[in-house]
């Protein structure tokens, strides 16, 4: 009998594998930054004894107390918070076919920002600033859609979405200024600093308000990605495949809405991490919506941490609103995008 040849065949990666890894390594990425984070301030503790007072230790001291009580809170409203705004924008961007979409340019945050106002303008005095985030969530929730509304001619075009969405909001940023002029003088400086962005004051209360939609929002996404892959292809195609277009997209809208405004209600209008976090994500792990969604979310959460650690600390003992720093890194990378837009359709 002759031998038997046993021939090893090279193994097959799994598809996946390289972007599984990569969300990994953004996962340990935020590990770290966060134990940085919560361990640096004006009471400082070594990365060892902050994982020893998280695993072991509680707030039976000092040290426990501020990190269980004011800086841990902190941390996972803004990671909670930036994976929610990048979601939004990954949903947008998808939907509307434009990578300079997110819930800045669209209108979702002039809303939620022009009701917080509104709010703290005429009832932050008589009923108090606990119910800051239901006005802030409504007023993203009615400005989409009314950008919905007013785009809507025989269905929705995303190109058409993005001129209403811009006109709607120059709209909802002259009634914020206006909101502002007659608001008592003491509570003009306080509603600025929320229009800018801030995590400052985060409670567990906040943290255990957010993390429902994001349990709940973030399986529906991944329910909705084929549908999102979809929408990418362009609507002659959708229909033709037997796509519901209109009613998926006004799905996936307010989807991003209810993201974004849950988002805006408690940290502000932060800006700009919806735009950026789906670009960096895409770059990472390709343009398939079930992958860019979970990374999105991470890289948002990375972004929004960084941006409020360094306001924290860079300043001390001033706490610099996080939204500063978004926007100074945003608004440079925003012209980038359109620099680049332009280089491409000449």
């Amino acid at each position: 009998m002759r031998p038997v040849t046993v021939i090893n065949r090279p193994q097959v990666k799994k598809p996946h594998s390289g972007r599984k890894k990569i969300v990994a390594i953004l996962l340990l990425v935020w590990l770290v930054l966060a134990i940085v984070s919560i361990g640096i301030g004006s009471l400082s503790v070594s990365p060892i004894q902050t994982l020893e007072i998280l695993l072991f230790s509680g707030s039976n001291s000092a040290e426990g107390i501020v990190i269980w009580s004011l800086r841990l809170p902190r941390l996972l409203l803004a990671s909670l918070a930036g994976a929610a705004l990048a979601m939004a924008g990954t949903v947008l961007q998808g939907v509307v076919r434009n990578p300079l979409a997110s819930p800045d340019i669209i209108g979702v945050t002039s809303g939620a920002s022009m009701m917080a106002v509104f709010y703290l303008a005429f009832f932050n005095e008589s009923i108090g600033i606990s119910f800051l985030p239901f006005f802030a969530f409504a007023g993203a929730a009615l400005v989409s859609f009314f950008i919905y509304m007013l785009a809507w001619k025989r269905g929705v075009s995303p190109l058409r979405m993005i001129l209403v969405g811009l006109g709607v909001t120059a709209l909802m940023e002259a009634c914020k200024t206006l909101f502002l002029i007659f608001s008592p003088i003491f509570l003009t400086s306080q509603a600025q600093l929320w229009i800018t962005g801030t995590i400052y004051g985060a409670t567990w209360s906040n943290v255990y308000s957010l993390l429902p939609w994001l349990c709940v929002l973030l399986p529906f996404l991944l329910y909705m990605v084929r549908h999102l892959d979809i929408q990418a292809l362009g609507d002659d195609l959708t229909v033709s495949l037997g796509g519901r277009i209109q009613l998926q997209r006004l799905t996936l809208i307010g989807a991003a809405a209810a993201l974004a405004g849950a988002a805006i209600s408690f940290v502000g209008g932060i800006g700009f991490i919806g735009l950026m976090a789906p670009h960096i994500a895409r770059k990472l792990v390709g343009s398939s919506h079930r992958m860019l969604i979970i990374c999105s979310a991470i890289v948002g959460a990375i972004l929004l941490v960084t941006a409020d650690f360094i306001g924290r600390t860079l300043f001390s003992p001033r706490d610099v609103a996080a939204g500063v720093f978004t926007a100074a890194i945003g608004a440079p990378f925003f012209l980038l995008l359109l620099m680049k837009a332009k280089k491409r359709d000449a």
